[in-house]
């Protein structure tokens, strides 16, 4: 039989985002913005969202941005203002479905024994895996 401790430990909150995810901001100051879901923390159910550089492939760029306003230190050294991406909650966002590319609710069903992820736009399983290369 579990013990009172045992019994008052929380699991983590099944989420209907993951990491790599295509998504889009359905509230807050970037609205309407397109990207792609750089980590995630479920427990605090907020999520970093970065946008592909054109510019730069290697340097995505953050989407719902802080700018924080770092001073010189030293006498040589320029003070910068420094944009940094900021957590957003994931009833802010909105998964893009893969098939029509547009915002679609996520379900979740059992194929094969496995409980799967589906857009529920179009009915397609979604990948669980992420296509995040690590180097």
């Amino acid at each position: 039989m579990p013990t009172k401790a045992e019994l008052k430990v929380k699991q983590q909150p099944k989420l209907r985002l993951r990491q790599g995810d295509k998504v889009m901001i359905i509230a807050g100051k970037d609205k309407g913005q397109i990207g792609f879901v750089a980590k995630i923390s479920p427990v605090e159910k907020k999520a970093f969202v970065l946008q592909d550089n054109p510019e730069n492939p290697d340097q995505p760029l953050p989407l719902n941005a802080v700018i924080k306003h770092k001073k010189a230190k030293f006498q040589g050294e320029r003070s910068a203002r420094v944009k940094l991406p900021a957590a957003i909650h994931v009833s802010n966002l909105m998964l893009i479905d893969p098939e029509t590319n547009e915002p679609t609710r996520v379900g979740r069903r059992k194929e094969d024994g496995k409980t799967v992820r589906y857009a529920k736009k179009s009915g397609k399983t979604l990948n669980d895996k992420p296509n995040i290369t690590k180097e």
